[in-house]
């Protein structure tokens, strides 16, 4: 007995060893792919590069035994691959996308953002290693620099190289797999909604899987059930019709920065709540809920650290409760010059820049209008264009508002089969408890697919935490790819039962 207890030890030490040097082996071949594709510049802003990615997705996935499209919109073409469908399988969507952000090479510790590069930690910085230091033995502490390696390049190369591996191991996919890769969402995804309708047949599926943003700080295995929406506003007022020496015109011509600062103080109570009458209307979060929303393992201490803050706003009574709730954010705000440039003027005009994160329970449009009821309740004459001459000396206080587009949040109930059979599927590949978030802070273009296929959706973020998306110095940790790698695995070699 003690010698076949023995056997099965030693098989399953060398099964496990040889499925690790595997997912290595893998690692290193998408590491290779990730940079030639991170090599092709993707700015959301820049046709040549949409066109250019399309291309280089068209060849990759093919070549993996795909039959892709690229399907024309109103804006930038979207990239559509499917395997050979058989009838009696269910059918996975996966949404990805290919576009970035823009950058500017001056903020990045490293001369090309689009040439990666390899980075270990080395006391507060980053030591910059050669590729020839990679070898088939990979460091997954090591790190991975450059634009869209974590948003949301670095998952699609994950994506392929999984295909890989099941084809050499032979696993027949238990699913009928199609993917949509959006060439646009960096810039709101706005031909989208129209564009699910066009090929809705196409898109077809049982459930949709989105793979974009980052694992909870945890770093435990992570799904979301969704995803908030956004809309925005820019609003600005006006003074003198031109700026005015200080010295001369203060105490006389009204200062549009003062003007907007009470405006937006009118806004917000001093703990973060919104006073414009309605805004969380429809909103009710019932005890059951709540206990859902603690078992995220947050630690609100290190958040606070994590952004230097003493106490949060009080929206939530904590940071999951928080993200249930509509949101009103000053994003940006402009009036004169400041730092060196300053000048003892009185401004002609100021600008804020306020975006409004959107809950199912919340319509972004009828966010929008009561945003306006009460900046007209506040005393100010509302225009969709810049004031002339005229209209400036007929009113007291002028404010234009421009708005934009609106990205509508969505939300799968959490006792969703297709939601049980992830966890299921991620509690038994790792062997820990799945962090599971009811609605996720962020915003993904995904409603039009609800919307229009009447399917459930679910996030599987797959990058670190701390990969700097947006920002300069954006990086995806080696070991994510691993952790991406047997993900897409899993779902796609286990059978629901």
């Amino acid at each position: 007995m003690k010698k076949l207890i023995a056997l099965l030890l030693f098989f399953t030490f060398w099964s496990n060893n040889a499925q690790d040097s595997e997912i290595k082996s893998q690692v290193r071949q998408t590491i290779d792919e990730l940079r030639e594709f991170i090599a092709i510049p993707n700015d959301a802003l820049d046709h040549s590069d949409i066109n250019r990615n399309l291309s280089w997705l068209t060849q990759k996935f093919n070549e993996r035994g795909f039959n892709s499209s690229v399907l024309p919109t109103e804006g930038e073409s979207l990239f559509f691959a499917a395997l050979p469908m058989e009838d009696d399988k269910p059918t996975i969507l996966f949404y990805m996308h290919f576009d970035g952000q823009s950058v500017d090479p001056s903020k990045w510790d490293q001369p090309d953002p689009y040439k990666v590069e390899l980075k270990a930690k080395e006391n507060d910085g980053w030591k910059t290693l050669s590729f020839d230091d990679l070898k088939e033995d990979v460091n997954y502490d090591w790190r991975l620099f450059g634009r869209s390696t974590s948003d949301d390049k670095g998952p699609i190369v994950m994506f392929l190289n999984t295909i890989d591996l099941l084809t050499k191991n032979k696993v027949e996919i238990p699913f009928n797999i199609k993917v949509i890769l959006d060439g646009e969402e960096e810039k709101s995804s706005a031909p989208l909604p129209k564009a699910v309708k066009e090929y809705r047949e196409l898109l077809e599926a049982d459930f949709l899987i989105i793979s974009d943003g980052p694992v909870h700080a945890s770093g435990k295995p992570t799904i979301a059930y969704g995803a908030r929406g956004i809309t925005t506003l820019t609003l600005t007022t006006y003074g003198p019709i031109n700026p005015q020496h200080s010295g001369h015109y203060g105490n006389y011509a009204p200062n549009p920065g003062f003007q907007l600062a009470g405006l937006l103080a009118s806004m917000k109570d001093k703990d973060g709540r919104v006073l414009i009458d309605g805004y969380y209307d429809g909103i009710t979060i019932d005890e059951s809920t709540k206990n859902i929303l603690r078992s995220v393992p947050d630690d609100a201490a290190a958040i606070n650290t994590h952004l230097a803050i003493k106490q949060p706003e009080k929206v939530g009574s904590f940071y999951q409760e928080a993200l249930q709730y509509p949101s009103l954010n000053i994003r940006g705000l402009a009036s004169g010059w400041v730092g060196e440039k300053v000048r003892t003027i009185v401004p002609e005009s100021a600008t804020a820049e306020i975006d409004l994160r959107l809950v199912p329970e919340t319509d972004g449009n009828h966010l929008k209008n009561i945003v306006k009821e009460h900046i007209e309740n506040e005393g100010f004459y509302v225009m969709a264009e810049v004031p002339d001459v005229t209209q400036r000396m007929k009113h007291n206080k002028i404010i234009t508002i421009t708005e934009g587009t609106v990205t509508d949040a969505f939300r799968t109930d959490l006792d969703n089969m297709y939601g049980n059979f992830l966890v299921d599927t991620f509690k038994k590949t790792f062997s820990e408890d799945v962090v599971q978030i009811r609605i996720m802070g962020g915003t993904v273009p995904i409603a039009p697919f609800i919307n229009e296929l009447k399917i459930p959706a679910f996030l599987v973020p797959l990058v670190n935490p701390d990969n700097n998306q947006h920002s300069p110095n954006e990086n995806l940790k080696i070991g994510q790819i691993a952790y991406g790698i047997e993900a897409f695995y899993a779902i796609m070699s286990t059978k629901m039962q």
